[in-house]
């Protein structure tokens, strides 16, 4: 497949359109500023709330998965689209390399999940949110759909220890 035809093709009308471009950074960058917000709050309530169980693998879990998805990454060491084909990204980056797979749909997926032992509803729009993060780092040419499909698989993975240690 020549991914660059893909691209073109799937931001071609977002590319037309400067507000479709602002909404699209706006929307990918209120994505990770909720996750940035969501994290500490949920630590926070299980403190208060005196749950340490939950908090410690509320803290755990996503702390060492973090760390060995950012060594395989690293091992893997895939370029990012704008490395490998010609695109214009729709968002700017410098990073080389490290595309597979998005730490930050990871790192979404996984507080998602850790809301889940909370509050149902919380993390089901958070995982809403996880996958919507994902959908904008592809359209912003910063990851190939199986960066960030592998991401979100693995932040759902290791959210289930979260859930069922």
């Amino acid at each position: 497949m020549n991914y660059q035809n893909f691209y073109e093709h799937m931001t071609g009308r977002i590319r037309e359109s400067g507000a479709a471009c602002l909404t699209l950074r706006v929307l990918s960058r209120a994505a990770t500023g909720l996750m940035y917000l969501a994290y500490p709050l949920l630590l926070l309530f299980l403190w208060q709330r005196g749950t340490r169980g939950e908090l410690l693998r509320a803290v755990i879990v996503p702390g060492i998965s973090f760390w060995i998805l950012t060594a395989v990454r690293a091992f893997i060491n895939r370029p990012r689209p704008y490395e490998t084909w010609e695109i214009a990204p729709l968002f700017h980056k410098d990073t080389k390399g490290k595309s597979m797979p998005s730490r930050h749909v990871f790192s979404s997926a996984v507080i998602s999940m850790a809301w889940l032992q909370t509050s149902v509803p919380v993390g089901i729009l958070l995982l809403a949110v996880s996958a919507a993060a994902a959908l904008f780092r592809v359209l912003g040419g910063v990851h190939y759909p199986s960066d960030v499909a592998a991401g979100y698989a693995a932040g759902i993975l290791a959210g289930l220890l979260i859930l069922f240690l």
